[in-house]
């Protein structure tokens, strides 16, 4: 038995088993998933066995929309003494590659939380026995794959192994922040998390101060605390009403407008961020023509997901702004992903690329 465990937001299971099935199969690997309402992960099995590793290689969780994190499993493990643990997970182990951390987790949803307290304690006493056995390194080692044991009962767990080039250095895939108290709202987390996950290392440390940008259905101001907080300057567009301080700072200006007939005052925008509560085709062409018409360089905006069919949603969605941006000849790329402080949508980042000088 071998195959993948990928976690998502609870809900959103059939949306990431589409996904990872039709990846899997673009890649040539065979499997088939199984997938359980609100329980916050999915497993692809494989039907060669050898084919785990390649999917755990080939398969990038960055180009994944709904998946958190990706795990090759070559085991499950269930009706385990409660009273000893530690001696059936060992003795899974002997084909198991040398480890250079380990991480016991469980899922992100009710029963996985119940669970969270448990893997917490169980984690040193587990990697002070996979030490002792040499199936993990004596010290943390980041060149060697990162051991998970996976719970997802009391008695029951996945064991299988990361490679740290390709998979989320968090938790459960999990980057948490704490919403600043002086933010006007819990949505400014939305787009804190989007900076930090969505932009590619080499892009990460741009200088944001100074840089002007356009914030689409602004009010009250939860996105726009973001960009004031990077040193930008933001043109906050929307008929409600911006948080005080906000206006304060001096580095807002507010145009009570409908965001999809606003346009920028100057050329000289960088940024562009939308969370406009819309239909996401229209918010899709809405950000493609602000390309097309070089009012902007990059964008970060969400598309809000219908119930059913959300995968396909999302890619009739990217399909528009490709139609639209291809047929200009112009050089973009995206990324796209569920984040964990977005709800029913997804988050895109989107950018021209630059020249080479």
């Amino acid at each position: 038995m071998a195959g993948l465990v990928f976690y998502c937001r609870p809900g959103f299971e059939n949306d990431t088993a589409n996904e990872v099935q039709e990846k899997a199969t673009e890649q040539g690997i065979h499997g088939y998933v199984q997938a359980k309402p609100n329980e916050g992960y999915i497993t692809f099995n494989c039907h060669q066995a050898s084919d785990a590793d390649v999917l755990a290689r080939g398969l990038k969780l960055d180009e994944l929309i709904f998946a958190r994190q990706l795990v090759c499993f070559t085991a499950f493990v269930e009706n385990m003494d409660v009273k000893d643990r530690i001696d059936p997970i060992v003795g899974q182990l002997d084909d198991f590659p040398e480890c250079g951390d380990l991480i016991v987790e469980s899922a992100d949803s009710n029963s996985g939380r119940e669970l969270v307290k448990f893997c917490r304690q169980f984690t040193v006493p587990l990697r002070n026995a996979l030490r002792k056995s040499r199936h993990l390194c004596g010290f943390e080692n980041e060149m060697q794959p990162v051991m998970h044991v996976f719970f997802v009962k009391t008695d029951a767990a996945y064991i299988g192994y990361s490679y740290r080039e390709n998979s989320s250095p968090y938790l459960q895939g999990i980057l948490r922040l704490r919403s600043p108290s002086e933010a006007p709202s819990r949505s400014t987390l939305k787009l804190d998390e989007a900076f930090r996950v969505l932009l590619p290392e080499e892009q990460k440390e741009q200088q944001f101060s100074g840089a002007h940008a356009v914030d689409l259905g602004a009010c009250p101001g939860g996105w726009t605390y973001q960009l004031v907080r990077r040193g930008m300057f933001v043109q906050a567009v929307d008929n409600g009403a911006m948080a005080t301080e906000l206006m304060e700072s001096g580095q807002v200006q507010h145009y009570a407008e409908d965001g999809f007939k606003f346009a920028p005052k100057k050329k000289n925008v960088e940024w562009l961020v939308c969370d406009m509560i819309e239909k996401p085709h229209r918010v899709a062409k809405l950000m493609a023509e602000w390309f097309e018409k070089k009012w902007c360089h990059q964008a970060i905006f969400n598309l809000k997901l219908p119930m059913k069919q959300r995968y396909q949603c999302v890619l009739e969605c990217l399909e528009i702004i490709d139609d639209i941006l291809s047929s200009k000849s112009m050089n973009y790329q995206y990324r796209v992903k569920q984040l964990y402080h977005d709800r029913d949508e997804v988050t895109v980042y989107l950018w021209r690329c630059r020249k080479a000088k």
